[in-house]
């Protein structure tokens, strides 16, 4: 039932989003359509950081694997005469492949290791992924590989533009790869998870393989970025080691963190931000009247500045993130809207200043406490 409700959620979620790309101008279906790439990442992560307690710097290397897969295998099917939906299905099962296999092999590798350990691996991957690339020369170095140019199918080209159309594959690709994971996390390998992120040493007791939960986390975590190193690279039409680098690795676990580490919604809100804001700072830069040199070094580094600002305070504010923050105020206006519940109210005597302690009540054979009316003491039938 669970995985039924799941499966509607997500297939309204996606016609919801396929409407909206028809309010919005070619440029912000364009973004759109690069959220919908980074959210494939920052699902993944939010799952392996928050279900199972891996940390991971290099998520930018896992796209890389993915955009590269999808782009050699789209070149290769251009060659041998295959076009249109099945070569972008073919390339993007590729792409899934090629990351899922390295994610295959670092998650064994990092199996026994713990924390910083773990973390100091990931980054290693990151920093030697780009440049292995950039030295290989079947992957064209720093240029890159470029992909046959990807249009609008036939039927639709009357219909819409290229960007809305590519909004539409996004945000598709980017549907599967978060139900996929939301299946995960609500099964019963998402309670595995769980149990070994909070003890091992129990979860082993009760019959679980810790390093085998592991491996399987960072193997879902891995697929579903070089899925969105697939998107991306379709929406670009192009790959190159340049654009998967450790800021992008740092981004995009800012990002988890800042829109909710455990939260599928905090990854949406996260990849979001990853778009939105750099644009929002660099049109900022823009219209503020600053000298050339500033604008410069301002470029790109502002919006990582903006970026630790905001994880500082939401830290100190909102420790769950912006998904944490929704499900609270959510939270706190039900309960305002709830009636209150009815009390009880308990008969109690209180003692009055005419009340004297030592009077009947104190005394044997009286009936009753002394009642007083305004002050005087009142006699009962049985006082003489």
């Amino acid at each position: 039932m669970n995985a039924r409700r799941t499966l509607l959620l997500a297939l309204g979620g996606l016609v919801l989003a396929i409407g909206l790309t028809f309010l919005l101008d070619p440029y912000r279906n364009y973004q759109l359509a690069l959220a919908a790439a980074y959210l494939c990442a920052t699902a993944g992560l939010t799952v392996l950081v928050g279900l199972s307690g891996q940390l991971s710097l290099g998520h930018a290397a896992l796209m890389a694997a993915g955009g590269y897969g999808y782009a050699l295998t789209s070149q290769a099917l251009t060659s041998a005469g295959v076009g249109g939906v099945p070569r972008f299905l073919a390339a993007t099962v590729a792409a899934a492949v090629a990351a899922g296999v390295l994610g295959l092999l670092l998650g064994l590798a990092g199996a026994r290791l713990h924390g910083p350990y773990l973390a100091g691996l990931t980054l290693t991957l990151v920093v030697a992924v780009p440049a292995v690339a950039a030295s290989v020369g079947a992957l064209q170095g720093d240029r890159g590989v470029r992909i046959e140019f990807e249009g609008v199918p036939g039927p639709l080209k009357a219909l819409i533009a290229l960007e809305q159309w590519q909004a539409w594959v996004a945000l598709a690709v980017a549907a599967v790869a978060v139900t996929g994971l939301a299946l995960v996390r609500d099964g019963r390998t998402g309670l595995r998870m769980r149990a070994v992120r909070d003890d091992e040493v129990a979860a082993a007791l009760a019959g679980i393989a810790p390093a085998r939960v592991k491996v399987l986390a960072f193997v879902v975590s891995s697929v579903t970025a070089g899925l969105g190193g697939a998107v991306l690279t379709f929406v670009t039409q192009s790959v190159s080691p340049g654009a998967y680098t450790v800021s992008l690795s740092l981004l995009l676990l800012v990002a988890v963190v800042v829109g909710g580490l455990g939260s599928l919604l905090g990854a949406a809100l996260g990849a979001v931000l990853l778009v939105l804001l750099p644009w929002l700072v660099g049109t900022l830069t823009d219209v503020l009247p600053l000298p050339s040199q500033i604008t410069q070094r301002l470029d790109g580094t502002l919006a990582l500045l903006t970026f630790g600002l905001l994880l500082i305070v939401l830290v100190a504010v909102a420790p769950g993130g912006l998904a944490g923050a929704l499900t609270a105020a959510r939270a706190r206006r039900r309960a305002r809207g709830r009636p209150p519940a009815p009390g009880r109210t308990a008969a109690r005597l209180v003692p009055t200043a005419g009340d004297d302690p030592t009077g009947p009540a104190a005394r044997p054979g009286s009936v009753g406490p002394t009642a007083t009316r305004s002050g005087e003491p009142v006699r009962t039938p049985t006082e003489g």
